[in-house]
């Protein structure tokens, strides 16, 4: 192993976070600082804590 990102468990996080923006794209725009922005900081957290 090399760094962090051999690791599967983080590149199924990466993968996550990817599939989460897509996802919260599509919420309406008065989400984009309460639900959405969120959402998206809890996945983050997954790749940046492992």
């Amino acid at each position: 192993m090399k760094t962090h990102k051999d690791l599967d468990v983080w590149k199924n996080a990466i993968s996550f976070v990817t599939k989460i923006y897509g996802t919260t794209e599509v919420f309406p725009r008065e989400e984009i600082y309460g639900l959405t922005n969120q959402i998206r900081r809890a996945a983050i957290s997954v790749p940046s804590n492992t």
